[in-house]
């Protein structure tokens, strides 16, 4: 009986011990995946604000329409 104690108590240790790196390892995991979703977000505006600069861009079209400038 206490021989099937000790290896219960040493089994429920083990589950307790891998159960508490899990936990550390789900927070790390967390941490990175928070952190890569901010970069995301951030890429995100930096190409939502290049695509809006490109659109307002002058197209070669309406540049050739331009008068030339004074000094020619």
């Amino acid at each position: 009986m206490s021989d099937n104690t000790s290896n219960l108590r040493d089994e429920i240790i083990d589950l307790q011990t891998k159960f508490a790196f899990q936990e550390d390892t789900i927070a790390q995991l967390n941490e990175v995946v928070t952190r890569q979703q901010v970069q995301i977000d951030r890429l995100q505006n930096a190409i939502e604000t290049l695509q809006q600069q490109v659109l307002e861009m002058p197209t070669a079209e309406s540049a050739a329409n331009e008068p030339p400038p004074p000094h020619y």
